[in-house]
């Protein structure tokens, strides 16, 4: 369901201070229980070591999150969430979060492989990509995978559009990206000259968005310019390569001006996929139309016959380097998948063992009894 077909309305638990957050009758209607136990609604706008940042009816609570800090990953709160407050508790408490609706997940560079949330309930997923050097394509259709895995609706938008000062050329590098992107907007955007920004301001005003990209992309001055003043910090470019350094270090929630929230994140060194099938999927989806017309239900595209996707390949319609990239990201993702169930049986097993010593050691506990 996209935000701008959710009504919105002011109620008790949700005045119109929490309406410009993107509090809504759903919302509204799922919070209903927690109201009951004289729980205060509030939205999380930072996460920061065991405790959180939230605007709420009473203004903004430093919230302890202690009781919300499970062993799953995916299930700690996070930026963006929704969350039940117990305000008479000092410090305040959050008891519970609300269901999220988008939740935008990576995988950690850990061995354990381990999924990481990085915003919740988010509608756009803005991936800013710099044209300060040649566009790195894979990295693109890495950041779509997520973004479609998340069930927001990515937007890529190319920074610092001034330093291509040629139209022309500018153009083909907004074609090569609308290639690599079928059904995603791109926007080319200058933050020193305003050139799309209200644009962008159009687009975001609905809802919640989250600014991605990795170092050096522009998202601190571009958050800015969506802000409209010097909020986030941003540090020197250097003269070698036209980077700066992210100064961003937390997930930050602000409200825009124009309407809707913006969700600033660090620069992602890494951009690990976190069963993302479907996302692969949606940013292939030429690739996954012609494997329907494959011979073979289990085709490969590697060398059988009647492979659709690869007669593509070779009349010219589909591009190596597009179909590498395909490979690349479903071999990563079967990759993630075969260890998270390696690790999920493994925890049965222990979970196992543990119950089957416990029950050894009440009978052995039972028998004492008994004689």
């Amino acid at each position: 369901m996209n935000s701008s077909d959710r009504s919105t309305h002011t109620t008790t638990s949700s005045p119109d201070s929490l309406i410009s957050y993107g509090w809504d009758t759903e919302w509204d209607n799922t919070f209903a229980p927690y109201a009951e136990q004289g729980l205060v609604v509030g939205r999380v706008v930072r996460v920061d070591r065991g405790l959180c940042d939230i605007v709420t009816v009473e203004g903004t609570l430093r919230a302890d999150t202690a009781l919300v800090t499970p062993r799953d990953p995916l299930k700690v709160i996070c930026t963006g969430d929704w969350a039940a407050v117990d305000t008479v508790a000092d410090p305040p408490l959050v008891r519970a979060y609300l269901p999220r609706r988008t939740a935008f997940v990576r995988n950690t560079s850990s061995k354990r492989s381990e999924g990481q949330i990085l915003a919740a309930n988010v509608d756009h997923a803005i991936i800013a990509v710099p044209l300060t050097g040649d566009l790195d394509l894979g990295r693109i259709e890495r950041f779509l995978a997520l973004a479609w895995e998340s069930g927001a609706q990515p937007l890529i938008v190319l920074t610092k559009a001034d330093l291509v000062p040629d139209p022309t050329a500018l153009s083909y590098l907004v074609d090569d990206v609308e290639t690599t992107a079928p059904g995603v907007q791109v926007l080319a955007v200058s933050a020193a000259d305003g050139e799309g920004i209200e644009i962008l301001q159009a687009v975001v005003a609905g809802g919640t968005s989250v600014l991605l990209g990795q170092s050096g992309a522009g998202k601190s001055t571009l958050a800015n310019a969506l802000l409209g003043a010097e909020v986030m910090e941003v540090q020197a470019i250097r003269d070698v390569d036209g980077k700066g350094r992210h100064t961003t270090t937390t997930r930050n929630l602000l409200a825009l001006p124009g309407g809707g929230v913006l969700i600033d994140t660090p620069g992602l060194r890494g951009v690990g996929l976190w069963d993302a099938e479907s996302g692969v999927g949606q940013v292939f989806s030429e690739i996954e139309s012609l494997a329907e017309q494959c011979r073979f239900h289990d085709c490969a595209h590697e060398a059988e016959p009647g492979c659709a996707v690869l007669a593509a390949l070779e009349d010219g319609s589909l591009s190596q380097r597009r179909l590498e990239s395909y490979r690349k990201l479903i071999r990563e993702n079967q990759r993630i998948l075969a260890k998270t169930d390696a690790r999920l049986r493994a925890e049965i097993r222990r979970d196992w063992k543990l119950k089957g010593a416990q029950g050894r050691a009440a009978m052995e506990a039972k028998g004492r009894k008994l004689h």
